[in-house]
């Protein structure tokens, strides 16, 4: 798969160990377009992702723009699951 170098980027943070905390959510919301999904504005701070013929229901971080670390663990989880590496 070919991703332009700012996804690649993303993507090799949100594999790095140990597990980051300065994962931004507009980079991974690009990564995440960038791999095909759509995304849709929920109730409050979530955002539903379609992604892999799946849907996944995440929280967009506040007040900070940065990920916390469990939920970059589960992306990476999730991306691992589908085929997805850097």
């Amino acid at each position: 798969m070919h991703m332009k170098a700012k996804h690649q980027k993303t993507l090799q943070l949100v594999f790095s160990r140990p597990t980051p905390s300065g994962v931004k959510w507009l980079d991974a919301v690009a990564l995440f377009e960038a791999l095909g999904a759509v995304l849709e504005e929920a109730e409050g701070s979530r955002v539903t992702v379609y992604l892999f013929d799946q849907v996944k229901v995440m929280h967009r971080p506040h007040p900070s723009p940065d990920i916390d670390k469990g939920a970059v663990a589960s992306i990476r989880k999730w991306l691992d699951e589908n085929g997805v590496k850097p």
